[in-house]
Order: C-alpha cells, then structure tokens, then sequence
C-alpha cells in the first residue's frame, strides 16, 4: 500500500495581513501532482485542514477541491480529521457525500463511525467495510490488503467532554491527558489485524517535538503534551499533525512522524524545506518512508541591512531573494520616514516587516542581557524545546557543571544562580553564554 502523509494546510491563513492562497493553490496542485506520479493509494491529513474555526468560503472552496481530485471520483482513499484550528462539525459537513466517493471526515474523537452500506468491495471504488468509535477499514481497490486506521482528531477536555483530573497543578493535568490519549488508542488498536496495513493518525503535541512561532498554542501550560508510549501499540506507521516542523518523535516504539506544514507561516521557520510523507506498507512488515520536498511556497526569508537603506536598495536592484516574503530589518541612526517605507514596498510587494534597528539601542539590550544569570537562560532555553517542562535541580547543575567544570559546585549553591559577567568565571563560560543568548 502506498500512503502519503501530510497535514496542517492552515487554508485561509493570512502572512502579516498577506493573503497566501495563491500558494496553497499551488501545493494542492502539486500534492495532487504527487500522489499521481507516485501510484498513491491512501491520503492521510492530519488535521488543521482550515486556520480557523469559521475559514473563509475560498478556503472551504478549496478543500472540497483538493478532496474531489485527490480521491479521483472514489478510486482512492482519502482520510482526514480534525486538528485544533478546525470546526469539527463544519469539517465533516459534507460526510454523508464524501464517503460515496472513498473520502472519510473524522471531526470528533467520541464519533462513531458506520460501514457503507450501499457498496460491496471490487466495484472499483473505495469501500468502508468496517468501522466504529476512533477506528475504520477500508478496502482500497488498487490493492489487495485493507487499511485499518485507529483516528484521533484534537483530543481536548471539551471535544472528549470529560475533566480528565480535578487538579490544577500543571504537571498532573498533563500525565492526566496523556494516559487517557494512552487509553484511547489502546482501544481502537484493538481491531488490527496481522493481515491489514495498520496505521494510526491524529492530531496532537508529543512532548520533546520542536516547535516553531507560526504554532498558536493548543492552550496555555503543558498540559496538552503527551508522551510518546501513549502511541498506538501495533501500528505500523503513526500520522501526527500540529507541529509545522516536519520530524521524527524520538523514543516511539513504531514510527512516528509530523509531516509539517506544506507552507512556511511564519520568519521562524526560514530555512527549513518543506514536504509530505510517503509511505509504503505491507501487513506483518516495517514500513519504508521518505520525504517528497515541496516546490510551491514561496520561501521566507530575513534581510539584516546592517549598512542601511543604501544597502537594502542594492539589494532590490539586484533581484535577490526575488520570490521570497522579506521580513526587513535595516540599522539606521535616525527615525525611517513614511517615504522611505513606501518606496521600498512599491518596489518589492512581499516586503513585509520594515523594522529600523538603532546601534545604540542594541548595545543597551545586550548589556541588559549580558547580566541574566545563566542557570535562568538555561531554564528559559529548555521550556522553549519541550513544550515548557521545567528541568529539574540534578539537569540544571549538570549544565553548570558541564560549561564551568572548574567553578565549585558550593558556590551555585550558596548564591542561588550565577551571573554571567562574573569576572571569576567569565572565561570558562564564554561557550555556555553564548548557546543561552542564542536561545
């Protein structure tokens, strides 16, 4: 079976007030272009199909388009649940048809789920032959095995309608969830079968995953992050959506993937390629993956005039970066004027942010900065790549120690912290401060 994987399209989704639909025009062009060349049999979309709950009609428009194509009139499968962004019952609106032309809306985690009843396997169209609450089978007619899929869209209290702990303490609320996403899982797992390619897909932050800004919180604290045994045991391939990184989850028993956003959406995520997962499985067997990068996105990318307007206008004359959305930072010594901005957005339309850098202000911060004690910009660094865990006393220690292995351990216990521009340990810490400004 050939499977692609992909999530997080964000249609409707605006740049700094910037519409970006003409690009995802053109990923779904190229995604359909995709899973042509590539003989696909099963599409997978791991939720946050739409930015917001109410999208815009072009972006509805879209998707129904995208659906039509990519399931090519019923002979290829096509799933696709719920993330946070999405409304999950304007999501699956449209079930009742889609599932006549081999395309499953799954919006709610407690929804049950019902076999076709109009349509028998080999007629040449994609069959749901069985099915219930977080799971379904289909029968595929490019190929000889089934697909069973254990579903999970955005697991919230609300959507499960449960309190899954009275405890407002952070870190209980978060083992809370993650067991009952544990739980959840292990139920619908429960109908693979060792003759089925058996995959799991859903739509939720695993905790150690690394994050970029276009990612608006799931909610506010740790709570939402689950651990990577919650997994569903006996999958031979899990689909994740939520975080627009493509990656790996790290410590997964079977392999586990985000395939990231097809669209960079925001400056954080310069320089990282985007793509889809393919996948191919057989039942019994270890999957083959790989990434397919993706063309239609125009890149962002960040200029840092450091000689001024000057050098920003030899920038513009030479044509760089010509397609790219430009987040614009340019050191000037007075206020820039209204002329000047409009000139240089007259002149580059994809020109987004214009933010004048002052040297001297920049020297103020970073004497500012210079006195935040290391063992803090330590702390700050670690929430940031865990989903905002606070590491405990023996990790923090361990790094004192591991950037300043000559400093007396006695000394960080009897000051509490120690403070970068300590002339005592300035130099051993020159490697560690500099990793902790950069986070």
């Amino acid at each position: 079976m050939r499977i692609i994987h992909t999530s997080d399209w964000h249609l409707g989704r605006m740049l700094e007030g910037r519409s970006r639909i003409e690009e995802q025009v053109k990923f779904i062009d190229e995604l359909c272009t995709i899973v042509e060349d590539e003989a696909v049999d099963l599409v997978l979309i791991a939720g946050d199909v739409f930015d917001t709950v109410n999208p815009p009609a072009i972006a509805e428009e879209l998707f129904y388009e995208a659906l039509n194509r990519l399931s090519d009139e019923g002979r290829r499968a096509v799933v696709a649940i719920a993330g946070n962004h999405d409304n999950p019952e304007r999501l699956c609106a449209a079930s009742p048809l889609a599932v006549r032309n081999g395309i499953t809306l799954y919006g709610l985690p407690k929804e049950v789920l019902r076999p076709s009843l109009w349509a028998q396997p080999n007629q040449g169209k994609v069959v749901r032959v069985a099915a219930g609450q977080g799971w379904v089978e289909l029968h595929i007619p490019s190929c000889p095995d089934s697909a069973i899929i254990a579903m999970l869209p955005y697991p919230s209290e609300s959507r499960l309608n449960e309190v899954l702990s009275e405890s407002l303490d952070e870190e209980i609320l978060r083992q809370e969830y993650s067991k009952r996403v544990q739980q959840l899982f292990a139920t619908f797992s429960q109908n693979f079968r060792p003759d089925a390619v058996n995959l799991g897909l859903s739509h939720l932050f695993v905790r150690g995953g690394m994050e970029s800004e276009s990612e608006r919180p799931i909610q506010l604290g740790s709570a939402p992050t689950v651990e990577f045994e919650a997994m569903p045991f006996g999958a031979q391939y899990v689909a994740l959506g939520h975080l627009h990184r493509a990656q790996a989850v790290k410590g997964a028993s079977v392999p586990t993937r985000y395939s990231g956003s097809p669209l960079a959406y925001s400056f954080s995520e310069t320089g990282y390629a985007k793509s889809v997962i393919f996948i191919e499985a057989f039942p019994g067997q270890p999957v083959i993956t790989r990434e397919i990068f993706l063309s239609a996105g125009f890149p962002l990318v960040r200029w840092q005039a450091k000689e001024g307007l000057a050098q920003v206008q030899r920038w513009i004359d030479e044509g760089k970066d010509f397609n790219a959305w430009i987040d614009l930072e340019v050191f000037v010594k007075g206020a820039l004027n209204s002329q000047d901005i409009h000139t240089l957005r007259r002149q580059r339309e994809r020109l987004i942010n214009i933010r004048p850098v002052f040297p001297e202000m920049e020297q103020i911060v970073a004497e500012a900065r210079s006195k935040l004690p290391i063992d803090e910009l330590f702390c700050k660094f670690y929430q940031e790549r865990t989903g905002g865990a606070e590491p405990d006393q023996e990790l923090v220690a361990l790094f004192l120690a591991l950037i300043d292995p000559d400093n007396n351990r006695g000394n960080y216990e009897e000051s509490g912290s120690a403070k970068l521009g300590d002339p005592n340990t300035e130099p051993q810490r020159a490697v560690g401060r500099k990793e902790a400004e950069t986070a």
